[in-house]
C-alpha cells in the first residue's frame, strides 16, 4: 500500500471534526473544488462537514441535508454547498433539483453518497473516506484520494490532527 492510500487514524470524535477543519488551510479551496464524502452511516461525515464549515466562518448550526438533500452555506469568500444524496433515488433527480446551474461557478461543493449521483456528478478533487476502526478500536480511519490528497495528508500531519 502506498502513502497516500495508508490510512489516517482520527482517535476521537473531536478529531474527526478537526480533519474537516485542516482541509480549510488548503490554499487550492480558493478555487471551486468539489470533494466526496464516502462512509458509511455513522462514520462522521457530516461531523467533518461540521469542522470544516466553522473553520471557514460558518457560525451557525450544520445538519446532514438528508431530507433537503442540499444546504446552501453562503461565507464571507465563498458558497458551499452541502449535498447529502442518501435518499436520491435516481441520479437524474439532481436535475430537477436545479444544481447543474451550479456547476462552473464558484464555491466549493461537499458531497456525501456521491455513489448516488454517478454518472451525473464531475470528477471529484478530493475524495475522503471514513470508517469505523476494526472492533475494540476507538475513532475513524480517513482514507484520502484525488488531486487534493496529498496537500490535504500534509495539513493533516502539520497540524497534529492524524497519525
Amino acid at each position: 500500500m502506498n502513502a497516500a492510500s495508508d490510512p489516517l487514524v482520527l482517535p476521537h470524535l473531536e478529531a474527526t471534526e478537526a480533519a474537516g477543519a485542516a482541509l480549510a488551510a488548503l490554499a487550492a479551496l480558493d478555487q471551486p473544488n468539489i470533494v466526496f464524502l464516502e462512509g458509511d452511516l455513522g462514520a462522521g461525515k457530516t461531523t467533518w462537514v461540521r469542522g470544516l464549515l466553522h473553520r471557514l466562518g460558518h457560525a451557525g448550526a450544520v445538519r446532514s441535508p438528508t431530507y433537503t438533500l442540499v444546504e446552501p452555506y453562503r461565507l464571507a469568500d465563498r458558497e458551499v454547498l452541502h449535498f447529502d444524496l442518501y435518499r436520491l433515488g435516481d441520479p437524474e433527480e439532481l436535475e430537477y433539483l436545479g444544481v447543474r446551474e451550479a456547476f462552473g461557478g464558484e464555491g466549493l461543493w461537499l458531497v456525501e453518497w456521491p455513489e448516488r449521483g454517478a454518472g451525473w456528478l464531475p470528477a471529484p478533487d478530493l475524495v475522503v473516506r471514513l470508517a469505523h476502526r476494526t472492533a475494540g478500536e476507538e475513532g475513524r480511519e480517513l482514507r484520502l484520494e484525488g488531486p487534493l490528497a496529498e496537500a490535504y495528508r500534509q495539513a493533516l500531519r502539520d497540524q497534529g490532527v492524524a497519525s
